[in-house]
C-alpha cells in the first residue's frame, strides 16, 4: 500500500513510523518553512505541489492509495488542497486533527476568530504580550508602537514586527516551570496563541493559568469536508485497517 502523509507534525511522524513498520510505502510531504526539520521515516518530500491540481496529478503519477492530512491545525491552504485533490481523484483522505484545547477552571481565555482581532485586543488592553503564534502571522501586531512583545519562534521572523519586541528562538517542548520563569522574567500580562491542541506546547497554558495571565486564544479555521476525521495516530491505523 502507498500513502502520502501531509505535514511535519509529531503525529504525522508517528503515523509514518507505524505504517513503515507494517510494510507500507510512505512518502511524507513537508512544507519546507523550517530549516533542519525533524524528519519522519520513509521517503520525504520538501515543498509544495502546485495547488490542488498539482497534488492530484502527483497522487495519480505515484500510485498513492490513501492521503493522510497530518498538517498543523492552522495549515488551512494545504488542507483545502488535499480535500479538493481527493475529491478529484477519488483517493481516500484521512484528516488527522488533534483535539482542541478546552478552557479549564481558572483559565482566563479571550477567544478570537482571527489574528487581526487578537492584535487589536492585545494592543488595547495589555502591555507585555507573549506571542507564540509562529513567524508567519506577526504582521497584525506590527502596528502597535507602545507595548512590548516577546516573540518566540523556531526560525527568525522576516515580517514586519512591533517597534518594541524581543525575539526568543527556541523549539519545544517546554516545561511548565520554564514557561513560568519566562513569563515572570518578562512581566508578561497576556499570552497570544493558536488553539493548536496537543501536549507538546500545552505547558504555556498551564503556566498562564497558574500565574493568572489572560490568554488570547485564536480559534481554528473551519475544516474542508473530508471522508474521515480522526484525532490520533492510533485512530489513523485503525481506520486504515
Amino acid at each position: 500500500m502507498r500513502a502520502l502523509i501531509l505535514g511535519g507534525t509529531a503525529e504525522g511522524r508517528e503515523v509514518a513510523k507505524q505504517l513503515v513498520v507494517r510494510g507500507w510505502h510512505v512518502t511524507s510531504s513537508l512544507a519546507g518553512r523550517v530549516d533542519n526539520p525533524r524528519l519522519p521515516v520513509g521517503e520525504v518530500r520538501i515543498g509544495g505541489f502546485g495547488g490542488p491540481a498539482g497534488l492530484a496529478t502527483w497522487l495519480i503519477d505515484n500510485g498513492v492509495e490513501v492521503v493522510i492530512d497530518a498538517t498543523h491545525p492552522f495549515a488551512e491552504r494545504i488542507s483545502i488542497s488535499a480535500a479538493e485533490a481527493a475529491r478529484a481523484t477519488g483517493i481516500p483522505l484521512l484528516a488527522l486533527h488533534r483535539p482542541e484545547w478546552k478552557p479549564q477552571a481558572r483559565d482566563k481565555w479571550i477567544p478570537v476568530s482571527s489574528m487581526a482581532e487578537a492584535a487589536q485586543i492585545a494592543a488595547r488592553e495589555f502591555h507585555h504580550i507573549f506571542l507564540t503564534i509562529g513567524r508567519q502571522q506577526l504582521t497584525p501586531f506590527a502596528a502597535d508602537p507602545h507595548n512590548l512583545y516577546v516573540i518566540r519562534t523556531v526560525e527568525p521572523p522576516h515580517t514586519p514586527l512591533p517597534a518594541r519586541h524581543r525575539i526568543i528562538q527556541s523549539r519545544g517542548p517546554f516545561t511548565v516551570a520554564d514557561e513560568k520563569k519566562l513569563m515572570r522574567g518578562n512581566q508578561i500580562d497576556c499570552l497570544v496563541t493558536k488553539n493548536s491542541g496537543g501536549a507538546m506546547t500545552e505547558a504555556k497554558l498551564i503556566a498562564a493559568r497558574e500565574l493568572g495571565i489572560p490568554v488570547i486564544m485564536v480559534q481554528r479555521p473551519a475544516l474542508p469536508t473530508v471522508a474521515t476525521i480522526v484525532h490520533s495516530p492510533e485512530e489513523v491505523i485503525a481506520a486504515l485497517h
